[in-house]
Order: C-alpha cells, then sequence, then structure tokens
C-alpha cells in the first residue's frame, strides 16, 4: 500500500523482498463495491488509499467539472473519518466570479477548514499552497477532471504528470491518474498522486456517528435528548434546532442527509 513502512531483504540485483509491515498510524480508504462474479455483486468493500498520511488536500473546481459541495463534503467526511483533518483546494477559481468564490470560501473556512483558491492558467495560490506542503506526507485526492495533476505540476514541473480533458459527452472528468503513486520532491516532503474519483461513499460508518464527522455539529451533539440521534427526525435534536437558528448551513445539513441515507441503504441492502 502506498505510503506504507515496510522493513525488507535487499538482493544482489538490487530488487527486495519485504518482511514485515510497521503498523499504521492512520489509512485514508472509500467504499468500494466488487461487481464482479454473481456471488460477489454488490458486496461492501474497504478500497485503501493510502497509509501513513500526514495531510490530505481535497481538489475541486468551480467549473469543468462544475462544483458540487455535496461531492466535496463527502471527500471531507470520508477524511475526518481516518482521523485526518483536511484542508480544500478549489481550483480554477478564474473561471468562477468573486460572489461564488467568496460564498463558498467562507462557508468552509467558518467550519474550520483551511481553503485555498488556486488557478494554474493564470498562476494563483500556488505558492501558498507549496508553503503547506513542507516537510510532510500530503496526499492529493478529488473528482476527475479538477485539475489536480496540474497543480502538481506546477509545483512541481519534475513530475510531468499527465493532464486530461473533460469529457464532452458527460462532463466529467476523464482519468490521467490510474493508481496511487508517492512522489519524493525533497526537503522531508512527499507528494501522494490518487486517481480521479467520480463518486464517493464514506467505510465503515455508523449512521449515529456520521454527525462527529461535521465539525460544525460536535457543539451540538451531547445538547440532543437522545444518545443516538441521527439528528434527522428525532425530537429534543440539539443539531435540527441550531439549524433552524442559522448556526449551522443548510447546504452541509443537506450533505448531512445524503450521507446519512447512503449509509441506511447500506444497512438495508
Amino acid at each position: 500500500m502506498v505510503g506504507d513502512i515496510v522493513n525488507f531483504d535487499l538482493n544482489d540485483d538490487g530488487t527486495g523482498v519485504i518482511y514485515q509491515i510497521l503498523p499504521r498510524k492512520n489509512h485514508l480508504s472509500r467504499k468500494a463495491i466488487k461487481t464482479r462474479g454473481a456471488s460477489y455483486r454488490g458486496e461492501r468493500l474497504e478500497q485503501i488509499i493510502a497509509a501513513n498520511i500526514d495531510k490530505v488536500f481535497i481538489v475541486s473546481s468551480f467549473l469543468e467539472p462544475d462544483f458540487n459541495n455535496k461531492t466535496l463534503d463527502r471527500f471531507l467526511v470520508t477524511s475526518e473519518s481516518a482521523g485526518i483533518t483536511p484542508s480544500i483546494i478549489i481550483n480554477k477559481s478564474d473561471l468562477a466570479d468573486k460572489e461564488e468564490q467568496d460564498f463558498w470560501k467562507t462557508l468552509y473556512e467558518k467550519i474550520g477548514y483551511k481553503v485555498l483558491l488556486t488557478s494554474v492558467f493564470p498562476e494563483s495560490g500556488i505558492t501558498e499552497l507549496k508553503t503547506l506542503l513542507k516537510g510532510n506526507k500530503n496526499l492529493f485526492w478529488g473528482q476527475s477532471g479538477v485539475g489536480k495533476s496540474s497543480i502538481l505540476n506546477m509545483l512541481f514541473p519534475e513530475l510531468k504528470l499527465k493532464t486530461g480533458e473533460i469529457s464532452s459527452y458527460t462532463s466529467k472528468g476523464t482519468h490521467t491518474t490510474v493508481t496511487s503513486t508517492m512522489f519524493n520532491v525533497g526537503n522531508s516532503t512527499y507528494i501522494i498522486d490518487t486517481p480521479g474519483i467520480r463518486e464517493i461513499d464514506p467505510y465503515g460508518i455508523k449512521k449515529e456517528n456520521v454527525g462527529h464527522y461535521f465539525p460544525e455539529f460536535n457543539k451540538y451533539l451531547r445538547n440532543c435528548r437522545f444518545n443516538t440521534c441521527t439528528h434527522h427526525h428525532e425530537p429534543g435534536c440539539a443539531v435540527i434546532t441550531a439549524l433552524e437558528n442559522n448556526k449551522i448551513s443548510t447546504e452541509r445539513y443537506e450533505s448531512y442527509l445524503r450521507i446519512l441515507d447512503t449509509i441506511e441503504k447500506d444497512i438495508n441492502f
């Protein structure tokens, strides 16, 4: 697995044999569905993306593909469930008006996330991003076509990562990175480039715990009447009260309900 720390024996020909994988401090994973073979169809499996990560950067874009906060929130919850507080990169800022930029940047910064607005052509936000990477093992992931590889090429031209275009038929990105790869870019800094993802669902989260991965919910959770409150329809729900008082954004709460619905459908599968 990318990011694993291992012990191995080195052969005379320069190859090696791994004999021990050391314990991971964390790992990032998503839900995968195995479809090969009728007996396995629909089985929920864990797909591990990488291990031993210091920082996660979720890359989205304002246009081409269009910004989708529901998808971004699924990436955020998946990262939070791994015990990693991610940063948000919204790329192609040159294609969005200032009002839209300010709305989404403010919404997520109020929650506590670091938000970077970037553009490759013309270059913007790249220098600030590079300062955040030094000395860390940094993972970049996001939807297909958001410009993740273009950003990494701008940061580290020596990587020469392949970039792709948006499909005119689906309006979605085409896959250019096919496997997760870690690069040593110097100064004890590592970059993990991951394949673009069109759809993402968290893995292994219980429905009563989803709210814990929405940081703005945390101050209200202990005030709910029921310990198993799902913050959907239960009486005495402090999260719903906070929503009604504009302490929690409607956009984020709608994302919460969609993720909750996905998990409930898995339970009833």
